[in-house]
Order: C-alpha cells, then sequence, then structure tokens
C-alpha cells in the first residue's frame, strides 16, 4: 500500500510528468528514423549532428540565446550540407559525416572557451537534463514526433524504395533528392530535442540501439519500425524512472537498457535459429 502511495506521488509531480511525455515523444521520433537511417548506412548521421548541436549551443549560450533558436536551423542546414556532401563529391557518407562532426565540435570547444570554459548549461547539454524540460518543450517534442510519424506515413513506399534501393527508385520516378532531404531535415530536429533526453554524447545510440534491437527478430520494414518503437519507449520510461529512483543519469541508464535489449534479442535471434535448424534436421 505504501508503495502504491509512492508511486501516485511520484507521478504527481508535474516535471516527472513532462519528463514521460517529452521522452516517449522523442523516443518514438527517433527509433522510426533510426531503421531508416541504419537501412541507409547513414546511422552516424545522428552522431555528426549531434556535434553540430554541440556547437550551435555553444554559441547560443555565449550571445545569451535559447539553444533551440540557434540549434535547429544550424542543424538543418548542417544535414543538407552533408546530403550535399556525399551526392556531389567523391566523399563517402562516414567521411562527409565526419567532416561535418569535426567542424561542429570544434566551434563548440572554441565558442565555450571564448565563453568562460564549460559551464552547466554546457554539461546539461552534453549529458542531458530530461527532468528539466519545460511545457515549451514538451509541446515541441509532440510537434516534431507527429510530423515526423505523418511524414514518414505519407512518403512511407517513397522512403521504403530509397531506403532499399535509391538507384532504382530514381529510375522509378521518386524525386530520391527531396525524400533524402526530407529525412536528413527530420533527423537534425530530432536530434536537438533529444539532446535533452540523453545528451549530445549519447544522442546517436538513442537512434542506433533500439533499430538494431528490432532487426534481430523483424521480418519487415514496417515490422522492424514498429518493434523499434516499443523498444525505445520501454527503454526510455523504464530509464526514466529508474535513474529518478537510483539517483543515476538518465540518458546512461537508457542507452545500457538499450544495449541489454540489444543484448537478449540477438540472444533469442539465435535460439531461434538454433531451433529451426534443429527441426529442418528433424524433418530431414
Amino acid at each position: 500500500m505504501a508503495s502504491d502511495i509512492y508511486l501516485l506521488d511520484f507521478f504527481s509531480y508535474g516535471f516527472i510528468q513532462r519528463a514521460f511525455i517529452a521522452g516517449s515523444l522523442i523516443s518514438v521520433a527517433c527509433s522510426v528514423l533510426g531503421v531508416i537511417l541504419v537501412l541507409k548506412r547513414l546511422s552516424l548521421i545522428g552522431d555528426g549532428l549531434a556535434h553540430v548541436t554541440f556547437g550551435s549551443v555553444a554559441i547560443a549560450l555565449a550571445l545569451k540565446t535559447h539553444p533551440f533558436l540557434l540549434s535547429i536551423p544550424i542543424s538543418a542546414l548542417s544535414s543538407i550540407g552533408i546530403m550535399k556532401l556525399i551526392k556531389h563529391t567523391k566523399v563517402y557518407s562516414d567521411a562527409a559525416i565526419g567532416i561535418v562532426s569535426s567542424v561542429g565540435i570544434a566551434t563548440g570547444i572554441i565558442c565555450a572557451s571564448l565563453g568562460g570554459g564549460f559551464n552547466v548549461d554546457i554539461f546539461s547539454i552534453l549529458f542531458g537534463s530530461i527532468l528539466a524540460v519545460t511545457n515549451e518543450e514538451t509541446l515541441t517534442s509532440a510537434i516534431v514526433s507527429i510530423v515526423v510519424i505523418l511524414l514518414v506515413l505519407r512518403y512511407y513506399k517513397e522512403i521504403l524504395s530509397v531506403t532499399f534501393d535509391e538507384e532504382l527508385a530514381k529510375v522509378s520516378g521518386i524525386k530520391t533528392d527531396f525524400i533524402n532531404n526530407v529525412i536528413a531535415l527530420l533527423t537534425s530536429v530530432t536530434i536537438v530535442l533529444a539532446m535533452k533526453l540523453v545528451g549530445i554524447m549519447l544522442t546517436s545510440a538513442l537512434i542506433i540501439l533500439p533499430a538494431m534491437s528490432a532487426f534481430q527478430n523483424a521480418n519487415s520494414f514496417k515490422s522492424a519500425m514498429i518493434h523499434a518503437v516499443l523498444i525505445a519507449l520501454f527503454t526510455v520510461n523504464t530509464g526514466i524512472f529508474t535513474s529518478f529512483i537510483l539517483n543515476l543519469p538518465t540518458g546512461s541508464v537508457i542507452v545500457m537498457l538499450n544495449l541489454l535489449v540489444f543484448v537478449v534479442a540477438t540472444v533469442i535471434k539465435r535460439y531461434r535459429f538454433a531451433t529451426l535448424r534443429v527441426s529442418d534436421r528433424g524433418n530431414a
């Protein structure tokens, strides 16, 4: 009975409610985009844009401006820049991401140094502060998540084609550049929001791990998305609750839970594969 009362008190706090709502919304956007980015071999774009976001946040703090006001447009332009580099030069995707990433992190360090060093605001951006999320940020998370889901549903067939065979999609009349830019822009905005949840240093994990866990047992593109969303919702909400109870960094707990789920999913896949082989031998 006492534990029930404690849980009711726990969920009665406004900042806890905002953390769970924002965390759930951001996790949905990250997991859906993660499936697309991993299959397109652009999973590290999250890491690259996270470094760009660090640079833009450092500039915003130096100018005493709200980080979102600069981070979203700069991250969006950087994502388009990465896609342009990949298309119009002989630079591979990982190299293009590395170029933009290094420039972003270097800019952030210079701005932080000129601004008097790494302060509390910078550290909260680096490692996340989901319990400090505001009503405005929660609303923004809701809008971005809805936009991500609606655009993925609207262009589902085009995204599916571009993800698995871009050349064939282009020949089929699909505007591949437009689809790639849409994916890049959605990713950039989602990365900026995710910095509140797990911090810039761990943002790419929130995109990659749920998708990789989903791929272990999913049998289709749509199934992988659904699995990834469910995994992300579970790990994020469990991570927020666990980190608050144990007084641990929320972002790190969420990432470790995602790693645990990935290990379990891999073990289940191997067990199913081994069982299938034994069954086939028995039938033979």
